[in-house]
């Protein structure tokens, strides 16, 4: 990778859906944001669990990628929920990771561009995504963009364990 002195322009980022070919670099990418985030990289079993849900005949999930000069940089999870209020499916991004050493480039813009463009083809009523507390630059970027900070609703989680408990009660 060569330095860029100031007055040139930054190479462009295409955004563009990932396929079964993909696999490799989006797992790697996977990994890098579990590195982040000071996480355990997803097992052998999840990674399989990845490629089947992301590419296989009945796919959960879509993936994106993020390059720039032929090199994948970033990467997107998106999958759609419902809201019964609006009547109208939600784009939830799930996952939004640049490699930090591209950052800062418009890499970010690009994906939510491309996002919002996607949102608005599927006919979503709108967008949503989770931030951690301690991701300042995330925030800070998010709110740039026009996004609004949710206050009257409080995220809840079940593990795998607790789902178990909660199904074989009588």
């Amino acid at each position: 990778m060569t330095e860029r002195g100031a007055d040139e322009p930054q190479a462009r980022v295409t955004i563009r859906e990932a396929t079964i070919e993909d696999a490799p670099v989006f797992l790697d990418l996977v990994d890098a944001l579990a590195d982040y985030e000071v996480l355990d990289r997803p097992s052998a079993e999840a990674r399989e669990r990845l490629v089947r849900d992301g590419f296989g005949n009945e796919p959960r999930f879509r993936a994106y990628l993020a390059e720039r000069e032929g090199q994948c940089i970033g990467y997107a999870i998106v999958l759609l929920t419902y809201s019964s209020f609006l009547a109208l499916p939600t784009l939830f991004l799930e996952d939004l990771f640049v490699l930090p050493e591209a950052r800062r480039g418009g890499v970010g813009a690009a994906f939510f561009r491309f996002l919002a463009k996607e949102a608005l083809r599927l006919g979503c009523g709108r967008m949503e995504w989770m931030v951690l507390d301690w991701n300042q630059l995330a925030i800070d970027f998010y709110e740039t963009l026009g996004a609004r900070r949710l206050s009257d609703w409080y995220p809840y989680r079940l593990t795998a364990q607790e789902l178990g408990r909660i199904a074989n009660r009588s």
